[in-house]
Order: structure tokens, then sequence, then C-alpha cells
């Protein structure tokens, strides 16, 4: 006991993704220009529904939330694994490793109460639309987004309180390139069982629970729709095809990290690429660009920024 007491574990040591020079200066542009992709495209939205009003509605507010969540989800780990892609030593030491875990699960914890949000609200437009704006009221729309923060940080610190005190005393390598509570629980200096179940029972739950209510209410919608409309499914399916998409990509990886038992391989840590990178820039153009009220938005900009130059 005292010899693991000497020994405490003050940093990991990050694998990465890949180990030829050719490829990680490869993968550093290319995340890199995801990432500026990312926060551009996520703060464009954002700062566009803030300053049109036409845009203040309660479908553009959740999108608003998401936006900003997708910017904070991408930045705990991208801008690490792109200085890291150069660096021969990938080190995180122990505080900043706990604190990118708190942080992961927090900012996934919002983002799925919002895909609820945005789901529910896009069955009360198709659904009850005579009823959607006592429905989706602006109370209601708050009591989402701090629904989702509350859930988010219980969900977080639920696993982080078991986590924290285990202890470390042997290797510091993570098979990855950021930090999370399976790969961290491997390297304990101690039997993990119970804590792979805690996070199993934790985020597994969560990730397919909310995966399946998810799918389940897009195939209510399109149900209702085709009731409705004698059977023409074309374009409730085409709006909310880009909604199903998201939401596949989105869970997958966590799924497969969280719901199956924890992974030998390091297959995991390429497919939380697509939440980390892939995912969040993609939102702004799955639910922007072939969204009218957005594209008049946009043109309300640019014909404002074209008076303002003129004057």
């Amino acid at each position: 006991m005292n010899g693991l007491n000497e020994s405490v574990v003050s940093e990991f040591m990050l694998l990465g993704l890949a180990s030829s020079w050719e490829t990680k200066v490869f993968l550093m542009l290319i995340f890199s220009l995801i990432y500026l992709g990312i926060i551009l495209g996520n703060l464009f939205i954002f700062f566009l529904v803030i300053f049109d009003s036409h845009l203040h509605s309660p479908m553009y507010f959740l999108l608003a939330n998401l936006s900003l969540i997708d910017v904070g989800l991408s930045s705990t780990t991208v801008p690490k694994m792109i200085t890291d892609l150069l660096n021969e030593h990938k080190i995180i030491s122990f505080q900043s490793c706990m604190t990118q875990i708190c942080f992961i699960h927090i900012m996934g914890g919002v983002e799925m109460v919002l895909l609820i949000a945005m789901a529910f609200d896009r069955y009360t437009a198709i659904c009850k639309p005579l009823h959607y704006l006592n429905i989706m009221n602006p109370k209601i729309c708050v009591s989402f987004v701090i629904a989702g923060w509350v859930i988010g940080v219980i969900h977080a610190m639920s696993q982080f309180a078991f986590i924290i005190n285990l202890p470390f005393c042997g290797p510091n390598k993570v098979d990855s390139f950021y930090c999370d509570f399976p790969r961290i629980i491997k390297l304990a200096c101690t039997d993990g069982a119970k804590f792979e179940f805690i996070i199993a029972a934790n985020s597994g739950f969560m990730s397919m629970g909310t995966f399946f209510l998810l799918i389940l209410s897009y195939i209510f919608i399109l149900v209702t729709v085709w009731k409705r409309s004698s059977g023409d499914l074309s374009k409730a399916f085409v709006t909310l095809s880009a909604h199903i998409t998201v939401v596949v990509l989105f869970f997958t990886p966590c799924m497969f990290l969280y719901v199956w038992p924890f992974p030998t391989s390091s297959i995991d840590k390429y497919l939380f690429i697509v939440d980390f990178a892939i995912t969040p820039v993609l939102n702004p153009a799955i639910y922007t660009l072939r969204n009218k009220d957005i594209k008049i938005s946009i043109k309300r900009l640019s014909k404002w920024g074209h008076y303002v130059k003129f004057c």
C-alpha cells in the first residue's frame, strides 16, 4: 500500500491517432479546418438567432443553444488533439484529464436533452400546429435548457465521484486522443469491474435510452403525417432525415463505447472523432442550409451589410 502511495500517477500519456509524420501533418491540417468550420459555423448561427428578431422562435432558440454546446463539446478535445499531432510526447496532467472528462460528459448530457427538446418541438409543430406556441412557450424552452445543464452536471458528477478517488499507480498510457472514463478505469490499480458497470449503467443507459426515444419520436411523427396526408411522406421525411442523420451520427459512438462491454480495441477513439469533430461541423449545415427562415435571415444580413457599407 505504501508503494502505491509513493508512485501515484500525476499525468497520463495519450497515444493519439497516428504514427507516421505525413499522416500527422495531414490530420492536423484537416482537423484545423474542421475546427475552424465548427467555430465559425456554430457561432454564426448563435449570433444570427440572437440579433435577428425574426428568428426568435422556440426552434431557433434551441438551435442556438445546440450550436453553443457543439462549440463547447468540440473545444474540450479537438484543440489538444491538433496540437498533440505534432508532439512526440502527448502528455496531459491528472487534473486536466479529470477536467476534460467532466466537461465532455456535461456537454454531452446537455446535447442529448437539447436533441430531445428539438424532437419534441418538431413533433408539436407537425402534429399539434394549432397549439404549438402555447405548448412551446418561452418558459418551456428555457426549462429545457436549464434541465439540460442540470442533467448534464448530475450525469457527469455521478460518475466522476466514483472515479476521482481510484488509485493510479502503474501504467499511464491512454490509447486515445482524449480522456474518458472507460480508458482511465482500465489504468486504475484496482478491480474496475464495478466501476465499469456504473459507467455502463449511467452513460450507457442515458445514450441508448435517449437514442431510442428520439427514433421513436421521429417514427411517430412520420406515422402521424402519413395518416394525415394520405400516404405522402416525402416532405416530412426530407425534413426529418437531416435530424435522424445527426442523431445516428452522435449516438453510434456513445452506444459503442458505453453500452457494450468496455472495448479492448482502439476503434472507439476513431468513432468519437464523429462526436467531437464531424457532428458539430455538420449541425450548422444540416439544420440551416435547407432552412428557409435562415436563408432569408442571411439575405437580410447581407442587405444590411451593403447598406452600412455604402452609408
